[in-house]
């Protein structure tokens, strides 16, 4: 999960994270972010497959901002 400049969160899978944040922050990633950089890794989890990891976002995605920024701070704790 990736925070952006003006604080929104982005989120999305990857086999390489420090190839698609660097990506991201070159403005070639995705049409979200390009206006929204710099952005920052706050948050990244391994999965033993794409679909997983998609279905993983794919959850992400429908929390609203207070579940994901509670989700955020879980991880920070646990």
């Amino acid at each position: 999960m990736l925070e952006c400049v003006d604080g929104s969160y982005y989120s999305g899978s990857t086999t390489d994270l420090e190839r698609r944040v660097s990506e991201h922050n070159q403005g070639k990633g995705s049409k979200y972010t390009r206006s929204r950089l710099p952005v920052e890794v706050i948050y990244f989890a391994a999965y033993p497959d794409r679909s997983s990891a998609q279905k993983a976002e794919a959850a992400f995605k429908k929390l609203n901002r207070l579940q994901k920024e509670n989700f955020i701070t879980q991880q920070e704790e646990g």
